[in-house]
């Protein structure tokens, strides 16, 4: 019964660890200017790191969370649309890659799994614009958010290479 206790305490507070990096990247996000390409706002997603992360590290209703409540945070500070589009992005991102990882376990590279977290929260935040703004013309945002998921995934997996080492010394991984 102990082990089980401390199972889920240190499930919580890591928990708590990855949904308070994500406001934080999220704060540091909203100060930097979108990226110079043809479509406005787009960003590099820095808050979906922590998601992930909490994927990798803590649990999948662990990383579930974070997603949710990160976007709370948003809906706090940015607004309804913001929210609606954090939360559709987060959730689809999440869902796709719990179902790679449960189809191709240890097969998967880290990588690859980032890669399709990033395209699908991109994805997801396009079809629910979608929904909002029936317009033809927001078919032109789609391969340029499609890009920046792939760039974000790249960089997301790449700061894990980064950071697994300091993850293992203090038992994370």
């Amino acid at each position: 019964m102990h082990d089980k206790n401390l199972r889920r305490t240190r499930a919580f507070v890591l928990s708590a660890l990855f949904l308070a990096i994500a406001v934080v990247l999220s704060i540091v996000e909203s100060a930097l200017p979108s990226l110079p390409v043809p479509v406005p706002g787009v960003k590099f997603g820095l808050s979906n790191i922590a998601v992930t992360y909490a994927l990798f590290f803590v649990s999948k209703p662990g990383a579930l969370s974070v997603a949710i409540l990160k976007s709370g945070f948003v809906l706090l500070t940015r607004g309804l649309m913001a929210f609606w589009l954090s939360l559709s992005g987060g959730l689809l991102s999440l869902l796709v890659m719990m179902l790679l990882l449960a189809l191709f376990k240890d097969k998967l590279s880290c990588s690859l799994l980032s890669v399709s977290g990033g395209v699908c929260h991109n994805l997801g935040q396009f079809l629910a614009i979608s929904l909002i703004y029936q317009n033809s013309f927001l078919l032109y945002y789609l391969p340029v958010l499609l890009a920046a998921g792939a760039v974000a995934g790249v960089v997301t997996a790449a700061l894990l290479r980064v950071i697994l080492p300091a993850f293992k010394k203090i038992g994370l991984k």
